[in-house]
């Protein structure tokens, strides 16, 4: 695998905002996704490392191995019936419509994410990055069902607070660093705001219809698959003509430089280099 390299800022913020169409990825006949990298966003990504926007149809990837992060599995409402998730820390589970599942998988554990048959996952695979202190933790996850996000409401629209805070509501609560996400729906004519921490970064993807998102620092009109970065931002408004669907995650950056190696993130290559030994070696324990 090809190693990768946070820019040398590690998450300043250089700019007013960054936008990225980010790269299709097709993998056989039953997975297709709109990617997006942490380099496209000049450090503003923080503490996100990696968003896939996916369709899966058929099992795709097999068991693999997590290292250094979290990967976060965000169902949206309209797929189609079950995603199977399996891990290494004895979680056997069927992820339905509007689920989240977190596995913080840290010095390293094993995944196996997959379609029942006849379903249609539509969701967003996000690597959350972990700070030094928290990379060799022991591995752990939780899942939270749709039933028990709390929903906000905006001017003929709303948000599905699936983590974080708003509007006095509590979702699930992100481990090791503040992370807020909204799923947001919004009708024609319809308004959403959301205030939140000016410290926090900010990372949005409209996933269906058109939406203005205008934040203390500026205005933009973004298409579907069109993502956004931007710091420095305490009201964030979004609103649309026709109708939208978007998601907005909001974090607490950590300013820390990291290696990326595939699915795995570590301070050094050295790192990288023990956990695919340890994976090779069976240390990372098995699900099947």
């Amino acid at each position: 695998m090809n190693t990768q390299h946070i820019d040398k800022l590690a998450g300043a913020a250089c700019e007013t905002h960054v936008l990225s169409d980010g790269r299709p990825l097709s993998i056989g006949d039953g997975f297709e996704a709109q990617s997006y990298q942490h380099a496209d966003f000049r450090g503003l990504m923080d503490p996100l490392i990696m968003v896939d926007h996916f369709t899966m149809t058929k099992p795709t990837f097999g068991t693999h191995a997590h290292a250094g992060l979290s990967a976060v599995t965000v169902m949206f409402e309209d797929s189609e019936g079950a995603f199977h998730n399996r891990d290494s820390l004895g979680n056997d589970l069927d992820l339905a419509p509007g689920d989240l599942y977190w596995f913080k998988a840290a010095r390293g554990a094993l995944h196996n994410e997959a379609t029942r048959p006849g379903a249609k996952t539509h969701a967003l695979q996000v690597f959350v990055n972990l700070s030094a202190e928290h990379r060799h933790d022991a591995p752990a996850a939780f899942h939270v069902a749709a039933a028990d996000i709390p929903q906000l409401a905006g001017d003929r629209a709303t948000a599905r607070l699936v983590l974080g805070e708003g509007t006095g509501l509590q979702g699930a609560i992100a481990p090791d660093n503040p992370l807020t996400l909204l799923d947001i729906n919004i009708q024609a004519g319809g308004r959403f705001r959301h205030t939140g921490s000016k410290d926090h970064h900010n990372w949005i993807l409209p996933i269906k219809g058109t939406c203005q998102v205008t934040w203390n620092a500026g205005a933009v009109d973004l298409q579907p698959g069109k993502a956004m970065a931007f710091a420095d931002a305490t009201d964030i408004s979004f609103f649309s003509e026709l109708g939208a669907h978007v998601v907005l995650f909001r974090g607490q950056p950590l300013h820390q430089a990291f290696v990326q190696r595939g699915p795995y993130a570590m301070g050094t290559a050295e790192e990288l280099d023990a956990v695919e030994a340890a994976y090779r070696s069976g240390r990372l324990g098995s699900i099947d």
